[in-house]
């Protein structure tokens, strides 16, 4: 008999999320993995330490975050000092999955070779203090937004309990508005209620015709993703306009991932139109174990726009149920490991502001490239270690132009045998793309999303920076 491992859903229009390699290109390193970097200081203090912890550990590791214990003052870090290094050294935190050898976007939190070297001799010599008095005062962060005062807040109109019997959980929710008129949206946050829990969020959002819908506000509750297939889960969730018809949506609007601050584009490019009445669909809404009962209550921020987008952002989906078929099919046998591929013909000039690769359980490896009418190559992304748990959207650091007759390459490689820890059958069965509206986690998916605008001359000069 086959025995399912984990039973974990994620549909179509996320852009689903894990503990791969933080992207740092590996070059010379001891026994022990640590690189071998040339002038550090004979004694690594907390000093040289505090800026890479404050930098890239602390926005999770603090009070009421999703960090697992506090990493802020000498006293914290000197306790988890081995397990600090263990994960730093082996690449798992920071979470960077990109690989930043290859290509570079804004926000990244993966650590230098000189830095994991630094950190590793510091704790090697036994955590010296040092003089900290040149240290500048601990960042102060935001409360509520990682963006500043929203315009507006739309709330799920219910908390989720949360069982604390330490298992992971999939669940699909809408959070219904109405606005004071149909407006412009320059960006939208999703603020977990309990961050120590919320692990991730892909989410989409649908807009009612005037008259679609008598009670825009039906409420209704949250609908464990194991337990039903994506479009009986929207039925349940009262999405339909009252006719039956199903309205327009916007998919992967906004996502949430612990540290990560949403995209906020430069004025004028890129928002959507929202119509008076609506809903936030949370598509993919994940709690990590709890060890105790707890709840969570989650929230969208709303940033507003007088005006409607100079340059409208718009989106491409190369791959499974996408506009770039899949080649082969997308059928992966038991214990096989096999590669992928996808390709699309740009039809016209375009630059790129973010992109999403995604993939389920069986994901090994992903790479996206560009190669121009004149045959330069250039390089999207390259994730040498895939994991479901950690997908980011990636946004570059500056715009990406991309002429017209480019072709996007996409290569994935496909792990279904048992040496895949998240292998979802033990033994393995075979897998494939699902169909639409009928998707579970032990489907498997091979999608790239691309947010761009349409090329003006000069785009490669703007930043996409805060």
């Amino acid at each position: 008999m086959q025995k399912v491992k984990r039973s974990l859903w994620i549909p179509v229009i996320c852009a689903a999320v894990s503990v791969a390699s933080c992207g740092v290109g590996k070059g010379s390193e001891n026994d022990s993995g640590v690189p071998v970097v040339a002038g550090l200081p004979d004694t690594v203090t907390f000093a040289d330490i505090a800026p890479i912890m404050r930098t890239n550990c602390m926005p999770c590791h603090r009070e009421g975050q999703a960090g697992p214990f506090p990493l802020v003052s000498y006293n914290d870090l000197k306790r988890k000092a081995k397990t600090a290094r263990k994960m730093v050294t082996g690449r798992w935190m920071p979470p960077w999955p990109a690989d930043t050898a290859y290509s570079r976007f804004t926000g990244e939190r993966a650590l230098t070779a000189r830095q994991i070297a630094l950190f590793a001799k510091w704790v090697d010599q036994g955590g010296v203090l040092g003089d900290t008095s040149a240290l500048p005062p601990l960042p102060v962060y935001p409360d509520g937004s990682l963006l500043g005062t929203p315009d507006a807040v739309v709330w799920l109109p219910d908390s989720f309990h949360i069982p604390g019997d330490n298992r992971d959980r999939f669940m699909i929710a809408k959070a219904p508005f109405v606005l004071e008129r149909d407006t412009f949206l320059r960006a939208v946050e999703f603020v977990p209620g309990n961050r120590r829990n919320v692990h991730h969020m892909n989410g989409a959002m649908v807009t009612y015709p005037p008259g679609g819908k008598k009670d825009p506000l039906q409420p209704s509750g949250y609908i464990d993703a194991d337990s039903t297939h994506s479009v009986d889960a929207y039925a349940e969730l009262h999405l339909q306009n009252d006719d039956g018809t199903w309205p327009p949506l916007t998919p992967n609007m906004v996502n949430y991932l612990p540290g990560l601050s949403p995209p906020l584009y430069p004025p004028g490019i890129g928002g959507w139109r929202v119509g008076r009445e609506g809903a936030f669909l949370l598509n993919t809404l994940h709690y990590g174990p709890s060890m105790r009962d707890t709840v969570d209550h989650s929230r969208f921020n709303l940033w507003f726009s007088p005006t409607a987008p100079e340059r409208p952002m718009r989106e491409l989906a190369m791959g499974t149920l996408g506009d770039s078929p899949v080649e082969p099919e997308l059928v992966i046998p038991p214990d096989t490991v096999m590669m992928f591929r996808s390709a699309f013909t740009l039809p016209k000039a375009i630059s790129l502001l973010t992109i999403n690769p995604h993939m389920h359980l069986l994901g090994k490896s992903f790479l996206a490239y560009a190669i121009t009418p004149d045959k330069d190559t250039i390089p999207l992304i390259r994730i040498n270690d895939w994991d479901f748990r950690w997908q980011y959207a990636y946004t570059f650091r500056h715009m990406l132009p991309l002429q017209k007759g480019t072709v996007i390459h996409v290569e994935a490689v496909m792990d279904n045998t048992t040496a895949n820890r998240n292998n979802p059958y033990d033994p393995p069965r075979t897998a494939r793309a699902p169909l639409q509206g009928h998707m579970r986690t032990t489907d498997e998916m091979l999608q790239f999303f691309m947010n761009y605008v349409d090329y003006r001359p000069g785009d490669e000069a703007i930043s996409l920076g805060r």
